[in-house]
């Protein structure tokens, strides 16, 4: 690479803010749309049954696409399938806020899961390749993961205020105006990236599998959440992606130019980086969840005020990854980071069992959620880095589509299971004590989801403590420096 194509430290800062603010527009586009439901059902006449299918539509399609998005960002170059992406969505977006139908607007949002494909894994490689290695680097994805843990508070404050003060519409017409920003910012500050060799063929039946094989297990566990575990439907949707799964992995085995390397899973510090992730936002999903419904069903808070009361949890997201990740990642080893986030988000996950129906939101709820979020942060730093630890550029893409990945199907598990437990243990309270209060018997569901979520986040610690053994950047400084002064050593004169 010539002099003149080196980016300078402000126009490689100045790249990650425009990437990063791509992320947070989609994470935040569906919080808004959690909070918007209500009244777009009511504004279509959408039944009951076909609510689920609103959020639904998009999950299925982005968890499906992640790989195949990721790997064509690796054979086409990533800036340009950031580019095509970004614009797609905010299209998309611009169809469901207009939608004069329920099938325009299941249409959207499916179109909306087909781009988010294709921008999700293409930020996180911009960021990789615009910051390789080090210290930078750290800080690099701390802004990221700050961005992309905030997202989901920030849009619940967002959709609260646009759905109670214009309309549900607004909560998706946003994302045009919003999209402006990255798509202007990354064409004058990201550099273009060189596409794989034009030999490289993408992998069609790979791509099929996997699609078809993830969107199963994505559809699986909101048939679980529905219809329930035993169900048959339930079980033979998660039987076929099983199945599929389980070839295309055979496939990739054996192919010259697989869509998903297997050597991308075997390295162990990615494999915790994915694991740790996935547990994560397992939790967090399911915490955020019950968090709404006992703001909004216990407490009576209107959509706006449960926006405001999650800002607390945004802001420690922010903090935890942007500041207090990074600045342990230059002193402490990546697993011990990890490791002592997701205990802390645990820990304080445990506090909200201390919930009444008659609790304020302080202490408890405001400590807990500070907690959660600067643990969880400043454990996704790491996490979100090591997702391309020692992957050659040319697999960068699909790389960063698995830590995606494990985020979307952990959160799609910790929704489906936490609400299923949550459900479950409300119903037998009930029965158990007829003449109880119905917040009580809601309370107490969302405690058993409340311990389980804590036991995932605490999981996630023990597999960061045993799979994650990278060096920290000053020993691997020093590894270098001493390397580099035995070969001088040994130089010949």
């Amino acid at each position: 690479m010539s002099h003149a194509t080196v980016p300078s430290d402000r126009q490689r800062w100045l790249a990650v803010f425009f990437v990063s603010a791509a992320q947070l527009i989609v994470i935040a586009n569906a919080a808004i749309l959690n909070v918007a439901l209500p009244s777009a059902q009511a504004d279509l006449h959408i039944s009951d049954d076909g609510r689920q299918w609103v959020l639904t539509s998009y999950t299925l399609v982005f968890g499906g696409l992640l790989l195949l998005g990721g790997r064509l960002g690796d054979l086409l170059g990533r800036k340009r399938i950031f580019l095509i992406g970004l614009v797609g969505f905010a299209a998309a977006s611009a169809l469901g806020g207009l939608a004069p139908t329920t099938w325009v607007l299941l249409t959207a949002r499916a179109l909306q899961g087909v781009f988010g494909a294709l921008l999700a894994p293409a930020i996180l490689s911009l960021i990789s390749l615009t910051f390789p290695a080090g210290r930078e680097r750290a800080k690099a994805f701390g802004i990221f993961a700050a961005v992309a843990t905030a997202g989901s508070a920030v849009g619940l404050l967002l959709g609260g205020v646009l759905t109670e003060y214009l309309n549900w519409r607004w909560g998706m017409l946003i994302s045009v105006p919003l999209a402006a920003v990255p798509f202007v910012g990354a064409l004058l500050f990201v550099r273009a990236d060189s596409p794989a060799d034009r030999g490289t063929r993408l992998d069609l039946p790979g791509a099929v599998l996997a699609t078809v094989g993830l969107a199963g297990l994505v559809y699986g566990f909101s048939l679980a959440q529905s219809h329930g575990w035993h169900d048959v439907v339930t079980l033979g949707t998660f039987t076929a992606a099983v199945v599929l799964l389980a070839a295309f992995t055979l496939l990739q085995a054996r192919r010259r130019d697989p869509l998903l390397p297997l050597r991308i899973l075997t390295e162990r510090n990615r494999l915790g980086a994915y694991l740790s992730a996935a547990l994560g936002l397992l939790s967090f999903y399911g915490v955020s969840l019950f968090l709404t419904f006992y703001l909004q069903i216990v407490k009576g808070y209107s959509p706006a005020l449960t926006g405001v009361a999650f800002l607390p949890v945004a802001v420690a997201q922010a903090v935890g990854a942007a500041w207090i990740g990074t600045w342990l990642l230059a002193r402490v080893r990546p697993g011990a980071v990890m490791t002592g986030g997701y205990l802390l988000a645990g820990l304080s996950t445990l506090l909200l069992l201390a919930l009444q129906a008659d609790s304020p939101f302080s202490p408890v709820l405001l400590l807990a959620q500070i907690g959660l979020g600067l643990g969880l942060g400043t454990a996704l730093n790491p996490a979100t880095s090591l997702s391309n630890h020692g992957v050659s550029e040319e697999e960068s893409g699909v790389a960063s589509a698995m830590i995606n990945v494990s985020q979307q199907v952990g959160g799609s598990i910790g929704t489906a299971l936490l609400n299923t437990l949550a459900t479950s243990a409300t119903a037998t309270y009930l029965v158990a004590h007829t003449a109880a209060p119905r917040a009580e018997a809601l309370i107490h569901g969302y405690r058993i989801a409340y311990g389980w979520a804590a036991g995932s986040l605490f999981v996630a610690a023990v597999v960061s403590l045993l799979l994650v053994d990278i060096a920290g950047p000053r020993a691997a400084a020093r590894s270098v420096v001493e390397t580099a002064g035995e070969k001088r050593a040994v130089r010949p004169a």
